[in-house]
């Protein structure tokens, strides 16, 4: 549950100094650059023809193996497609995979493995439910692009680049002195959008669950919500209560602070009592095609759902970069064309920035080029797959800040009846808001 919450509140952008990129672990020697036998530089993982990437993924997980797998797919589905036009510059990607099977023993195994013995020039698209590995990470230099930021680490280590950007410090301590930010955007635009009041807050009696909880219940109240708070316990929830009180207060939204089974159960109560709300909000990990048959016994909750995400939604394929994405997708996994998602275009965006920073270094191929390309001022949209992010290092966000994202609905009736994730901000486009931030610790 924890890695559910984790994802819900993403940083904007930053900028380290130039002294951020020197490869030197601490305590130890600088990893110089190579050359090949035809005058290439190259650095560890590179040779004239190839470069090697990694890839940890926490798929063999309790909470199942679709779980925290999709932005592996995309990213594999990028990379294969890269390969066969010809790599980058040149060189062939040899992407090697480990699974940590969700544990952090296994995540440090799979960090020592592909550094040590594989010896992968950068990681690009992780997915990891326990990044216990992340500081050896840091330490020895090596650029993880890309990866979703379930844990606090990518807002911490000054060699992580997570694949909604950060404006933190990143110096070994998580954000700004232990403290994240997030805005308001999410709120507002359902305030706009649907005209809703009064919210409904569901959470369980559980440290993480009740934080994140807290967390919204202040991000809505600054956007003039009556926040109605509903607290389940953990190990036997009584979700009919939760809904009936709803009900009976009005409620004509709900947020939550659950798991993905938690958020199931909900939607069946809600549905049982006769809750019908204008939206029950869900997180960019959700907006997946599974909601088909995970809600099937919810079918008024299912088609009030609606999910927001700083990313192009991935079934508007009149967008050329999503049809892209889709293309490379049925290519490389055809048997996955119902189980896609968000997280899936999101692990394609990253390869992808991980290959135009490689590509914008010629046959220079470093580590230290590739970061200095991730630094760099101007935003990353992935050909317009993304709202534009960087690692721009800024103050504390205490003021406000002007936020774009993405909203969907989803439809059973959409798709001929399939049903299907439909776009909902104007013209298929971001929404945006100049929305204050909230603070929280993670």
């Amino acid at each position: 549950m924890v890695a559910v919450l984790a994802v819900l509140v993403t940083g904007c952008g930053t900028r380290l100094p130039q002294s951020a990129f020197d490869t030197t672990p601490p305590g130890g020697s600088p990893v110089p650059a190579t050359t090949t036998p035809d005058g290439k530089n190259s650095d560890v993982g590179v040779t004239a023809s190839t470069i090697k990437l990694g890839l940890i993924v926490s798929k063999t997980s309790p909470l199942g193996a679709e779980t925290f797998s999709g932005p592996m797919y995309g990213a594999q589905a990028s990379i294969a497609a890269l390969n066969s036009s010809g790599g980058v510059n040149g060189r062939h990607i040899d992407l090697v995979v480990c699974d940590d099977g969700a544990t952090g023993a296994g995540n440090r195994r799979c960090v020592t493995k592909l550094i040590q013995d594989d010896k992968v020039f950068a990681f690009v698209g992780n997915s990891i439910y326990d990044y216990a590995g992340a500081s050896y990470v840091d330490d020895h230099g090596v650029p993880d692009v890309g990866g979703q930021p379930i844990s606090t680490a990518y807002d911490q280590y000054r060699h992580l680049w997570s694949i909604y950007g950060s404006s933190a410090p990143r110096d070994g301590t998580v954000g700004w002195n232990g403290k994240l930010y997030g805005g308001t955007e999410v709120y507002r635009l359902f305030a706009t959008m649907l005209g809703v009041k009064t919210a409904g807050v569901v959470a369980y009696n559980q440290p993480d669950s009740l934080r994140f909880a807290n967390l919204t219940a202040s991000a809505l109240q600054l956007e003039g919500y009556t926040v109605v708070r509903e607290q389940v316990d953990f190990a036997m929830p009584s979700w009919s209560a939760a809904a009936i009180d709803m009900r009976s207060r009005g409620v004509d939204i709900v947020f939550d602070a659950l798991d993905s089974a938690g958020n199931v159960s909900l939607c069946d109560a809600m549905d049982a009592a006769g809750l019908k709300v204008k939206a029950k909000a869900v997180t960019v990990q959700a907006w997946n095609e599974s909601v088909r048959d995970d809600y099937r016994s919810a079918p008024n909750c299912r088609n009030a759902l609606y999910a927001t995400a700083t990313t192009r939604n991935y079934m508007d394929t009149d967008n050329a970069t999503i049809a892209r994405f889709r293309t490379e997708m049925q290519a490389a996994f055809p048997e996955r064309e119902d189980k896609m998602s968000m997280w899936e275009l999101e692990g394609w965006g990253g390869a992808k920035w991980l290959a135009d920073a490689m590509a914008s270094c010629g046959d220079s191929l470093t580590r230290k080029c590739v970061e200095t390309y991730m630094s760099r001022p101007e935003g990353y949209d992935a050909g317009g797959a993304f709202t534009p992010r960087n690692f721009t290092v800024r103050p504390a966000p205490v003021g406000t800040d002007h936020n774009c994202l993405f909203a969907a609905r989803w439809s059973d009736s959409a798709d001929g009846g399939h049903g299907a994730w439909v776009t909902v901000t104007p013209g298929k486009e971001a929404a945006c808001f100049d929305v204050p931030n909230v603070a929280y610790t993670p």
